[in-house]
């Protein structure tokens, strides 16, 4: 009888990709995959390490899995495991911790999966991070997490991501390709593009250091790949995100008009501090060009609050910038000190109530905005791909420009594309529509 082995993803897209090719390594070893709160023979926790909350929801899913199945082999892999591989081995349960490159190996370093008494680690040096492993998930049937770049350059202040990825390097256009074209012909009908910095796309294509290509050379080949109805570009720089590329974008039949570009501060002396590579100009540039030429375009904000020396003054700043800005929804991050990084040695540290006022305040600016995107696509038509969930008694879709509506349960709309037109909006502030007709056949 074959073993067992169940997967649990923290943190992001990138991450959920990844997961997808360590359990296909799994597949090929005659593994069969179960859900993580069934009994399996390992537990395989792909760990994140953004904010303090992903670092403490490690314990719970690893005392999850132990309460599953006590004598189950626990393995730990990911950014987390790469930045705190010591940490992870301690916890109890943990039996084994593997680095940002061991990862993709993680069968070579399976034995007789006997539990441990502590965790053995297999961790590189970052800097021998600099080989590229390509990696799409696909999740509900309806979409697919295709990663094309992996690492980062850049040296902002408060992030970790650098010492727990690498340096920026990206998959062959080639290979991209070729991913798309798999994807497709599995009858999904929509692919994200994911990476840590997707802006940066072409740089270490080949292992060296120049650009072979350019992201705007990946997204028009992209469209021309027959079979997927939908690309939607993932979270990209703003100093990334060229005027060309938002062009091509407004064109494509392919490309959704969806952009999530963060800014983290509207304030320009915080983005100093950031070391971020803009300034808050730019940012309103980029929004403005969008809109021009993709009026009905979704735009979404990353954001961080409580940043060492943010003051009152820059918190309503950034308030108030956004206030002002054509955006359509904020994802808010309240600022975790990490360890190795600049802004954890900074001064003017902002209390965490503070933090944590602001934040509130932020999310509420984010659902006001969302409304208001809302309303502006009422009486529109728009094209939703339904997913394959049921809950509460509802199927549940999203347009091209990610707006997210609902309808009751109808198992035959799964993964299926229709033209509607935008009626209402609900009390829990989702979109409800009527059915103007089918806009793909399904598969």
């Amino acid at each position: 009888m074959n073993k067992k082995v169940a997967f649990y993803t923290l943190g992001c897209k990138l991450n959920f990709s990844e997961t997808s090719t360590i359990a296909r390594s799994f597949d090929s070893e005659g593994f069969d995959r179960v859900d993580f709160s069934e009994n399996a023979d390992i537990y395989v926790i792909n760990t994140c390490s953004v904010t303090e909350n992903a670092d403490k929801r490690f314990k719970t899913i690893v005392k999850q899995a132990q309460k599953t199945n006590p004598d189950a082999f626990v393995a730990a892999v990911g950014c987390y495991a790469q930045l705190k591989p010591e940490q992870l081995a301690a916890v109890d349960g943990v039996d084994l911790v593997l680095g940002a490159t061991e990862k993709f190996k993680i069968t070579d370093y399976l034995n007789d999966l006997s539990k441990n008494d502590k965790g053995e680690v297999h961790s590189c040096e970052i800097e021998d991070a600099d080989f590229y492993v390509g990696s799409y998930a696909i999740g509900d049937r309806t979409r697919a997490f295709l990663k094309v770049q992996d690492g980062c350059d850049y040296k902002c202040t408060y992030c970790t991501i650098p010492l727990a990825r690498g340096t920026s390097r990206s998959d062959a256009l080639e290979n991209v390709l070729k991913n798309a074209a798999e994807i497709a012909s599995k009858g999904i009908k929509e692919i994200v593009l994911t990476g840590v910095n997707i802006g940066d796309y072409g740089k270490g294509e080949f292992g060296n250091k120049k650009h072979e290509h350019t992201f705007l050379d990946l997204v028009k080949a992209l469209g021309k790949v027959e079979g997927i109805h939908r690309l939607r570009i993932s979270s990209i720089e703003p100093n990334l995100l060229k005027n060309a590329t938002i062009d091509f974008v407004a064109q494509s039949n392919a490309f959704v008009p969806h952009f999530h570009i963060p800014l983290q501060s509207g304030s320009d002396a915080i983005l100093k501090l950031m070391r971020r590579r803009y300034l808050s100009n730019l940012y309103v540039d980029r929004v403005k060009r969008i809109k021009e030429v993709m009026p009905h375009a979704c735009i979404g904000v990353d954001v961080i609050v409580g940043f060492p020396g943010e003051t009152d003054k820059h918190f309503l700043e950034t308030y108030n910038f956004l206030n002002e800005l054509d955006i359509s929804y904020l994802h808010v991050f309240t600022y975790s000190e990490r360890d190795n990084t600049v802004a954890a040695e900074m001064d003017n540290v902002v209390p965490k109530n503070i933090r944590s006022k602001r934040s509130k305040m932020l999310r509420g600016l984010s659902a006001k905005k969302r409304r208001v995107f809302y309303e502006s696509q009422l009486g529109t038509i728009k094209t939703v791909l339904f997913e394959g969930e049921n809950k509460s008694g509802y199927i549940h879709g999203f347009t091209e420009n990610y707006v997210k509506v609902k309808a009751p349960w109808n198992p035959e709309l799964i993964n299926t594309l229709h033209k509607v037109e935008l009626t209402e909006i609900d009390e829990d502030g989702l979109v409800r529509f009527e059915f103007v007709g089918l806009a793909v056949e399904s598969s």
